[in-house]
């Protein structure tokens, strides 16, 4: 197995309503404002029409399920779901809590499962794909590099 660099993609998060305590946790649910993707088979914005509906663990780990739409600069609209595991430490808890610093790749473990889903016949091959991301955190940012997951 390795991973195929598909693209970076940078999304704005709103401030997030809490529907507090549920009998699986802390329920947060974040909107995204909209950003931009750049990869080298693709690029485009994200549209500022999905959300994260993240559930807070008492264990410190945010499992995170957000729902994005990108648009690439060709036209094509693509359905973009993912799941993930987000351990909450020292500099995510500022940024989460205080609004202020940030991290970088690495800085804390951040990973998500991602699939796409498309009719756009440009980009049906992203259909099959399942993809991996990495992702860093700034004030009312999330920034991820994605990846496919191939075969050897």
């Amino acid at each position: 197995m390795k991973l195929e660099h598909l693209f970076e993609f940078s999304v704005g998060v709103k401030k997030p309503a809490i529907a507090g305590a549920t009998p699986t946790g802390q329920r947060m649910i974040a909107d995204l404002t909209g950003g931009t993707f750049e990869g080298p088979k693709l690029k485009g914005t994200v549209r500022a029409s999905g959300a994260d509906w993240a559930l807070v663990g008492s264990d410190g780990v945010i499992r995170v399920d957000v729902r994005a739409v990108l648009e690439t600069d060709d036209g094509a609209v693509i359905y973009m779901p993912y799941r993930g595991r987000l351990v909450v430490n020292g500099a995510v808890g500022k940024v989460l809590s205080s609004g202020e610093g940030g991290t970088e790749y690495g800085d804390t473990y951040w990973i998500t499962q991602v699939q796409f889903e498309t009719g756009d016949e440009r980009y049906t091959w992203l259909n099959s794909v399942m993809a991996v991301g990495e992702g860093k955190i700034a004030p009312d940012l999330a920034t991820y590099r994605v990846s496919a997951v191939m075969v050897d």
